[in-house]
């Protein structure tokens, strides 16, 4: 049995959770690589020193503060003399790195800012196991995660990283628990990528995959899957299983806890995904699998906030051909990806996922410029997509009225049904969201 474990920023957020990670992997001896995020709140001061200009004592003060976190942590090692050397030369590393994207701001120089995050808790959690007396060894996943040069959002060469885990992470899973990072890599020149949001988990289940494992453990916050944001309903209740289309549904449509990425190695490779709560292992979690016992018609309800919509409507398309080719391009030249589609005779409905903390929107000027040239175009902004997610949508008969009469007052902008055998989506005003979630499952799961 061979078990990849990844832990995010909570759950290495301070020297007392990273022993309660530490204590997890000493009571599984499967496990045998480990994957980290940054320490809980570092990567988004590295944010910020990678996106904003800043004076000297800004920047030098955001440095401090993510000293503070890192040696809050070192400090209650046997051997925190060295950790503090590692932490300071990671830092100086940073100062520099800091200074050059003040200069010129490159997408390549905040890569490797962001990427300083991970280098830190990575060695720290190394030097906890040893002190708990189970042989953790620090390993820089940059020589085996090659990527392309896309920084911000590289895209990882699967090849290539399994001829190099091989050769390098292979030969020592049987002598040591191997503690290595998430969300980075490196392209060709040697330089530092990132793999974008949910880049942790990504990178966790691509090693999973690379070195052919039985088991892959996503460590967070939470118990589990749950069938909705608990903060929106109360009575929401972690999964016991589910299937790899209901998780894939979930994640793309708001489940937080796993990011879509995630599931495509495990998907393609048949990997077991196993989530749960570092701060209560012993609660259980939500096991994710090809095949599931339980199929229930409703296994979920998820939400996905700032959504755009996004309307063309043209008498043109009216029996010609090619009009959505070339809509479709434009859409592609910007490197915009559609969520959701539904068509009328003269008219198209487009979604596109406009995440929380993007710096700038989605559909640009540029671009409704270039539509407004084959037609009409109507943008809307401010809403929200609900996804009920299950088995067998398709085939079950009265699940459009189950839903739709559930939440007869809703102002539903648009509905997305028979594309795919688990969800039935749609878009609602975002002031409507979270009570149209809380209704439905309200309905469905008490």
């Amino acid at each position: 049995m061979l078990t990849v474990a990844k832990f995010g920023g909570t759950s290495v957020a301070n020297f007392d959770a990273m022993v309660r990670c530490a204590n997890i992997i000493k009571s599984r001896a499967d496990i045998r690589v480990v994957v980290v995020s940054a320490s809980a709140g570092v990567t988004n001061h590295l944010v910020t020193l990678s996106q904003q200009l800043l004076s000297g004592s800004e920047q030098q003060a955001i440095i401090d503060e993510i000293r503070a976190i890192q040696y809050a942590i070192s400090d209650c090692l046997d051997d925190k003399d060295e950790a503090n050397f590692e932490i300071n030369q990671i830092l100086e590393q940073l100062a520099l790195l800091v200074a050059e994207q003040n200069t010129l701001q490159t997408a390549k120089t905040a890569d490797a800012i962001l990427s300083c995050g991970e280098q830190m808790s990575s060695r720290l959690f190394a030097r906890v196991l040893r002190q708990l007396d189970c042989p953790g060894a620090y390993f820089d996943v940059r020589d085996v995660m090659a990527t392309n040069s896309l920084y911000g959002k590289a895209v990882v060469d699967t090849e290539a990283l399994k001829q190099n885990c091989h050769q390098l992470l292979a030969p020592q899973l049987g002598d040591v628990v191997t503690v290595t990072q998430g969300f980075i890599g490196r392209d060709g020149l040697g330089a530092t990528t990132t793999l974008g949001r949910g880049g942790s988990d990504y990178s966790a289940a691509l090693i999973a995959e690379a070195i052919d494992a039985d088991d892959l453990q996503i460590w967070t916050d939470v118990v589990g899957i749950f069938t909705t944001d608990p903060r929106i309903a109360k009575s929401a209740r972690a999964i016991e299983e589910i299937s790899f289309g209901e998780a894939a549904e979930m994640a793309t449509f708001g489940a937080k806890i796993l990011h879509p990425a995630t599931l495509i190695p495990a998907i393609r490779s048949s990997i077991p995904v196993f989530v749960g709560s570092s701060r209560e292992p012993e609660a259980g979690g939500t096991r994710i699998m090809e095949t599931v016992t339980s199929k229930p018609t409703y296994r979920s309800i998820a939400l996905r906030r700032q959504q755009t919509l996004v309307t063309v409507k043209s008498p043109a398309m009216l029996h010609a051909s090619g009009f959505l080719a070339k809509v479709f391009a434009i859409l592609a030249n910007h490197e915009l990806s559609v969520d959701l589609i539904t068509t009328s005779e003269i008219s198209v409905a487009l979604t596109f996922d406009n995440p929380p903390g993007s710096t700038q929107a989605v559909i640009t000027e540029k671009v409704v410029e270039e539509l407004e040239q084959l037609c009409d175009v109507q943008v809307e902004n401010n809403l929200s997509l609900v996804a009920v997610i299950g088995n067998e949508l398709l085939r079950s008969r009265g699940v459009g009225s189950q839903v739709f009469d559930t939440i007869p007052d809703a102002n539903v902008r648009m509905i997305c049904h028979g594309a795919s055998d688990n969800n039935l989506c749609f878009l609602v005003p975002e002031v409507e969201g979270e009570q149209v979630v809380q209704t439905l499952h309200d309905n469905f799961f008490v």
